[in-house]
This record gives structure tokens, sequence and C-alpha cells, in this order.
């Protein structure tokens, strides 16, 4: 993802929420179709919607969300490394 597009939420909180309406609304969608019929199948695209298209781009927005700030890619000569980085408080706490 080096052309800098990302799943990531501004907050944790945030990207916790659109989860769990997604997975809510896939669940429901599928569970309700007993009940409600297949009127209940319109719930699944305000499911992918809420995760952004699929399940696994929100785990990748979630690993993003998490690490935000903490984790640096850094490339040169076809070669990237990741490195964790060191904050102020880290520094002064030593």
């Amino acid at each position: 993802m080096t052309d800098g597009k990302s799943f990531a939420s501004s907050s944790l909180p945030r990207h916790l929420a659109r989860g769990a309406l997604g997975f809510g609304a896939l669940a429901s969608s599928v569970l309700l179709v007993p009940v409600v019929g297949m009127a209940a199948l319109l719930l699944a695209p305000l499911g992918l919607l809420a995760l952004r298209g699929c399940p696994m781009c929100w785990t990748i927005g979630l690993l993003q969300t998490v690490s935000h700030g903490r984790l640096r890619r850094s490339c040169a000569d076809g070669h990237c490394e990741l490195s964790v980085v060191q904050r102020e408080h880290d520094v002064l706490s030593r």
C-alpha cells in the first residue's frame, strides 16, 4: 500500500463502531430471511458499505488504525523496512 491508500479510521472507537454496524447488518441480512423474507437481504449492502467493501478491508483498516503513528515504513532502493517510532514519552522515561 505504498500509493497512500488507507483503510484506517480517525479513531479506534469509530472503527469498532463501523465494524459492529457492518458485521451486524451482514449477519442480520442472512438471519432475518426466514422472518422477514428476501427483503432482509437489503441490509447486506449497508453492511458492506460500513465495512468499506469487505470484511478483510475492515480488518486491514483495524490494523492500520491500531498501528497509526506507531510504525514507520521507509523504502530505499527497492527495499522497504518497518520500524517502531520512538515517541517523546518513551525517550523521556529512559
